[in-house]
């Protein structure tokens, strides 16, 4: 699929008045927000319509939300509006984006879109935009996934394993990694069974 046909697929699938993964946050993002410190710096990657870029901005942090489709982007600005938070949003293209090194929290939920070799990139900016002793939070896809057919990708080499994320990020202090199978209702675009695969962990400070 070349450039200009990922950006109208993402585009179109937004364009409706509906949010398509509906305005409340990810219940794992919800689930960590003791883990948030009360003030400093966050990028949610592939926000999306803004509904964990916004509960971000609900607690205390500065928020910088990106995603690829504009449509999304509007719909984000007006959930934030309605919640009467301010986040600033950014149209990207995250493999070619130039990555701040200045966030305090990193969200990454459900940005399973890369092939391999680009996954591994990145993870790598991932890092790099985090301060040391920033949070990182991640939740995705078991290739298990394939089966419910509730969300997400079709190709098993876009979705997460333990061993993956391990070698992603297992220098990063107090690293937690949970796989589960759980019902999750997240507007229609993530509704039913599904196969998850969650991190915390925190950038090593030296």
């Amino acid at each position: 699929m070349s450039a200009e046909e990922e950006f109208l697929r993402w585009e179109t699938r937004f364009s409706s008045d509906e949010f398509v993964f509906g305005t409340e946050p990810n219940a794992f993002l919800a689930a960590s927000c003791g883990l948030l410190p009360p003030s400093g710096c966050a990028l949610s990657i592939a926000d999306g319509e803004g509904r964990n870029g916004v509960f971000l901005a609900q607690r205390g942090l500065s928020v910088l939300s990106v995603d690829y489709a504009p449509s999304a982007q509007r719909k984000a600005q007006r959930l934030a509006a309605a919640r009467g938070v301010t986040i600033a949003t950014e149209q990207v293209d995250l493999f070619t984006w130039q990555w701040p090194g200045e966030f305090d929290v990193v969200v990454g939920i459900f940005f399973q879109f890369a092939e391999p070799e680009q996954r591994a990139l990145l993870f790598e900016r991932i890092r790099a935009a985090l301060k040391p002793g920033g949070l990182l939070l991640i939740e995705g896809y078991r290739p298990e996934q394939i089966g419910y057919g509730t969300g997400g990708p079709k190709q098993p080499e876009k979705l997460y394993t333990r061993a993956l994320l391990e070698q992603a990020f297992g220098d990063f202090e107090r690293l937690c990694i949970q796989e589960y199978d759980a019902v999750i209702e997240e507007g229609a675009g993530h509704s039913g069974m599904s196969a998850l695969i969650d991190l915390v962990a925190w950038k090593p400070r030296a």
